[in-house]
């Protein structure tokens, strides 16, 4: 049992009975290094990491491999999740010299933290033009015994090469058709036959879909795409929630772990595109979505946790493939029917290559619709609707049989922020209560085990510990979800805690000199550079909800420095944004509500009186609306002078309608700003 066994991080203990000598990040690490004169082999994954698995049971559970790292380096292992500051910087230094990026991460440093080398996964033999690690390990230990200063010079060069990537320069005033080329080149990468972007392998990218439903010229490509990821085996089928990413270009085999950030993130967009729409099937997956969170990733406590596994067994995916066989065990009769519309077959379309005995099985996804099968098999519609939802119910009670993935049980705030505001929207949307008791244990969870006395976040929660200072994604994720747990309770305590969390984020993590935000606080630990993040990746960038969140308490609250910060980091990216928009989904939703009208709904009363109006705002889709429900008309600019009890004040760039006193008032007066857009 080596360091690691007193780390809270699942990752890390994972790792704590392998023959690796490890250490986890500090500075005694960092000591060690520098006092025996030896490289570290810094090492970073996560829990539910496929391939992080695969190279711990090759490499690092091997006793010559460990063995070898253990006389001539000083082994790391970090959490990626637990430390995202610490990824973020090596992950930098793997894309400047491989070209690409992805876990497990592994990088060479000097006792200064300086890279040198770095790589991804490597093989336990050269493989797939890929030198086996062994090799990889015996050529660095030769190269610091005998070519140290090469080492070195690498190590300076790459340093200064993130450091100067960290300083930005603001550009220019936007160009006048920003939007319009920005969407143009969204359109080329769009993939119009199955939907999302580019080619194999495919990710969600849901804060681009949510921006592409806000821009009516480009909607289509938002839902086309929300619609084939729905009826793919990236949706699980059974049990609700989406996978990690999908393989092919048509969402059919997916990487099967179950992020909690993939997931919240959907669940909201499927919510706005229903809004939008009317179209009951997207709250179907939405609501299908929470549930799962709620029942396998909401601890007792409150808190989300960060992840489920790929694999079960060791085998990845076992936990949510069938065979023919299978079905027709469980379903008799029905097994035909469900074998049809899930496209289960004997050839199947998946296998895990590291297990082949396992055999090839089907990921199930939508193939057939009920129409089709209810003419195949001589059936009515609804018979054929209420047969497979019987199906999908057995077979769902079947898979709980089976051993589940593992879970990684820490709580993350940043994404607890995801996932708090996409229960609070559905909340609001679908008018279920349930929901909203979720958000609320969760923001009470929130202040009460991750905020600390100065009003700052801490990242990372697990068995009781709060680690790690807060970073910008903390801070400002979690106050966009409460901004959405306001617009759905009329709690104003919730809109005031965002309020404390701009404050933080406007005092600690801006760069008036460089024109954006720092992804750390001032106070946080120093490492070889500070960055500066504005593409999205799995996730909405820290820029990006910083400057969302700037411009909502400058909606809400008058702040003019909020709309200046946030515009000022837009023109900072501007370039990327261009170059690549499809990646930048969260600064162009800035962008349209920098850009959108001023628009305010205040609605005032008890929650009683104020339900059947906040029922029918809840039918139009208002993504750049301040909601401002409320008991009595203070607190807020938009609720001063209002009074009333079951009244909406709709306003539009400082004009306001008359009071609307029943709801069609109301329906006619939101269908108004609609029309206006």
């Amino acid at each position: 049992m080596n360091r690691l066994s007193h780390e809270t991080s699942p990752y890390l203990l994972q790792h704590q009975d392998n023959p690796v000598d490890w250490f986890p990040w500090g500075p005694e690490a960092f000591q060690k290094a520098l006092n025996e004169n030896k490289p570290i082999l810094l090492s970073i994954g996560y829990s539910t990491c496929h391939w992080c698995h695969v190279m711990a049971h090759e490499s690092f559970e091997d006793e010559t491999v460990a063995g070898f790292m253990n006389t001539h380096f000083v082994n790391i292992k970090v959490d990626r999740e637990e430390r995202p500051d610490v990824d973020a910087v090596y992950m930098s230094a793997v894309q400047a010299t491989t070209g690409s990026g992805g876990w497990p991460m592994t990088v060479f440093l000097d006792a200064q933290g300086r890279p040198f080398y770095a790589g991804t996964y490597f093989p336990p033999r050269d493989a797939h033009g890929m030198p086996s690690f062994s090799r990889v390990l015996a050529g660095v230990a030769q190269a610091w015994n005998g070519r140290r200063q090469d080492l070195m010079q690498n190590a300076e060069t790459l340093t200064q090469h993130l450091q100067s990537a960290g300083r930005r320069e603001g550009s220019e005033a936007l160009p006048a058709d920003f939007t319009a080329r920005g969407l143009a080149q969204v359109r080329k990468l769009f993939d119009a036959r199955h939907g999302g972007f580019g080619s194999a392998p495919k990710f969600p990218a849901p804060t681009t879909l949510a921006y592409l439903l806000t821009q009516p010229q480009a909607r289509d490509i938002s839902l086309t795409t929300l619609q084939k990821m729905a009826a793919g085996g990236l949706y699980d089928q059974l049990g609700g929630g989406f996978h990690r990413y999908s393989v092919d270009e048509r969402w059919l085999v997916p990487h099967f772990e179950k992020m909690l950030y993939d997931n919240a993130q959907l669940a909201r967009v499927y919510l706005q595109a229903y809004q939008l729409t009317g179209e009951a099937s997207f709250t179907q997956f939405a609501r299908e979505t929470l549930e799962y969170l709620e029942r396998e990733m909401l601890s007792p406590e409150g808190g989300f946790y960060s992840a489920q596994d790929a694999d079960s067994e060791g085998i990845e995916g076992k936990f949510f493939v069938w065979t023919p066989q299978e079905l027709q065990a469980i379903l008799g009769d029905d097994a035909a029917l469900a074998a049809r519309f899930w496209g289960v077959t004997a050839e199947g379309n998946f296998m895990d290559p590291h297990h082949p005995d396992f055999g090839r099985r089907s990921v199930l996804s939508v193939v057939a619709s009920p129409t089709e099968l209810a003419e195949q098999f001589g059936l009515s519609e609804p018979d054929v609707r209420r047969r497979l939802e019987a199906a999908r119910r057995r077979l769902w009670e079947e898979r709980e049989l089976r051993v589940h993935p593992g879970t990684d049980t820490k709580v993350l705030t940043s994404w607890n922020g995801l996932a708090l505001g996409a229960f609070a929207l559905a909340a609001r949307v679908l008018r279920e209560e349930r929901f909203l008791d979720v958000a609320r244990r969760n923001a009470d969870f929130v202040r009460s085990h991750l905020r600390s006395e100065d009003a700052t976040l801490r990242h990372s929660y697990k068995d009781g510990q709060a680690r790690v200072q807060g970073l910008l994604e903390d801070h400002a994720l979690y106050a966009l979800g409460l901004i959405e747990l306001y617009q759905a309770s009329g709690h104003l305590p919730h809109l005031e805690w965002a309020r404390e969390l701009w404050n933080v984020v406007a005092t600690e993590f801006w760069d008036q000199e460089g024109g954006a935000f720092w992804s750390t606080s001032a106070r946080a630990e120093t490492l070889i550079t500070r960055q500066k993040d504005a593409f999205d990746s799995a996730v909405m960038s820290d820029n990006a909800a910083a400057a969302l969140l700037g411009l909502w308490m400058g909606r809400y609250y008058g702040d003019p420095r909020g709309e200046e910060l946030a515009t000022r980091t837009i023109g900072t990216f501007a370039a990327d944004m261009l170059a690549a928009p499809s990646g930048f989904g969260g600064l162009w939703q800035a962008h349209a509500l920098l850009t959108a009208p001023h628009v305010e709904v205040a609605v005032l009363g008890s929650s009683q009186a104020r339900a059947p109006f906040e029922a029918e705002l809840a039918r139009h889709f208002l993504p750049f609306a301040a909601l401002a429900p409320s008991e009595a008309g203070s607190g807020l600019p938009v609720l001063e002078g209002r009074s009333g009890e079951g009244v909406a004040y709709v306003c539009r760039n400082f004009a306001c309608d008359l009071p609307a006193r029943d709801t069609a008032t109301l329906g006619q007066q939101l269908n108004a700003l609609t029309q206006a857009r």
